[in-house]
């Protein structure tokens, strides 16, 4: 692999390559609408996905900056020893190599992750899904445009344009080095990377993400809450699918059948357990398995549950990992519950849609990582780096 790009050269592809987007925004926006033409599915969410608006341009443009701003993740002193022999040891971040990224529909990953894994120091490959290939070849050209303005190489950024059965090829015996792997994307695009990839992989998980009203909520609160969580944008694996009323929270009944209300006004589909059900005449889940489930969809199923203790261990049952969110006006009982949720990211008071690297300060992310190694939650540049150790001596042998 070529050598590392000194940090100025990288910036300056990074502001370069903003430049270009919105120089090309109409031309970016007709590859995109090429795209959204052939596509032929019925998945409202990857439909989502795949659209490549101003706004979603501006969010690219936006990511860029972000990164160009943001001082250099590469060679950050982490740990020193001076040893009594006097050798000088230093553990410093280093730059993996080669970023393999897989993703679906999102032409915007073709940005931001590509932005993120080149700022820290890597060559990137791109393997988009062919719904997304027009976009895609035409932001890698401005990727390729970037580099030239630059004297860099056009290798540091490169498509992989294969079908399932090349990837797969080149998962299991890769014609070129590869450190890392990140998937983005559905349960079958990452369960598909794990099987054949021969390096490591950051799995970028699911959501299935839990809200718990507790006994001492502020309702109104908890209300936008759950309308946010589910409704502002479904395709996304920050969005809310289950809730959880303590059934000690006075008048229960009246919150669980306001919610329902609201969310059935917003063409959300609920359904409950057999409390819930009989309460607000929902329909009852069929079997416990769906509490596992992520939809993607305008769809959330509500239970109770009768202590703190018993939400925590049916979230933890259940959840992907991703986020969990207690409405509690009870610091204590909150802190309690955050410390023993076991997801990348808790909250107290605040709708689970703020996981997401832009919104944590990160300035984009690689991924969301529901895995504990070796980074989780919001990948943003700073974690995506390894580190490399140095030693200084004078002769010393032991």
């Amino acid at each position: 692999m070529s050598h590392l790009l000194p940090i100025q050269k990288r910036n300056a592809v990074l502001n370069r390559m903003a430049d270009l987007l919105e120089q090309e925004r109409t031309n970016i926006k007709k590859s995109n609408q090429e795209d959204l033409e052939n596509y032929k599915g019925d998945d409202l969410a990857m439909e989502k996905r795949l659209l490549v608006d101003d706004a979603k341009i501006d969010g690219m443009i936006l990511s860029l900056r972000q990164l160009f701003a943001q001082e250099d993740p590469v060679g950050k002193e982490r740990f020193h020893f001076v040893h009594d022999n006097s050798i000088k040891i230093t553990n410093k971040t280093a730059a993996f190599g080669t970023i393999l990224i897989i993703y679906e529909s999102r032409p915007d990953v073709t940005v931001e992750a590509g932005g993120i894994a080149f700022k820290s120091g890597n060559k990137i490959l791109l393997k988009g899904g062919k719904e997304s290939l027009r976009s895609n070849l035409k932001i890698v050209s401005l990727w390729h445009q970037a580099l030239k303005d630059n004297d860099v190489d056009t290798n540091w950024v490169e498509y992989l344009n294969y079908d399932r059965n090349e990837t797969q090829a080149f998962l299991e015996k890769p014609t070129q080095k590869v450190d890392l792997i990140v998937p983005r994307g559905g349960e079958n695009l990452i369960d598909f990377v794990k099987k054949h990839a021969t390096c490591p992989v950051i799995v970028s998980g699911r959501g299935n993400n839990f809200v718990y009203v507790e006994k001492e909520a502020n309702l109104d609160q908890a209300l936008n809450i759950i309308i946010n969580g589910k409704t502002s944008n479904i395709s996304v694996c920050n969005a809310l699918d289950k809730v959880l009323i303590d059934m000690n929270l006075p008048n229960w009944e009246a919150f669980a059948k306001k919610v329902v209300t609201e969310l059935q006004q917003k063409n959300v589909t609920v359904l409950g357990d057999e409390t819930i059900s009989k309460t607000t005449k929902v329909s009852q889940i069929e079997s416990d398995l769906v509490w596992y489930e992520e939809f993607l969809d305008y769809k959330i199923v509500i239970g109770v549950i009768n202590s703190n203790q018993e939400a925590i261990e049916k979230i933890n049952k259940y959840c992907g990992g991703h986020s969990a969110s207690i409405i509690t006006k009870n610091d204590a009982v909150a802190q309690e519950f955050m410390e023993n949720v076991d997801t990348a990211a808790v909250y107290q008071n605040a709708s689970t849609r703020f996981t997401d690297g832009g919104q944590f300060g990160l300035g984009g992310e690689l991924a969301i990582s529901t895995d504990k190694l070796h980074q989780r939650g919001p990948i943003g540049l700073q974690h995506l780096v390894t580190n490399k150790w140095y030693v200084y001596g004078d002769g010393q042998i032991r």
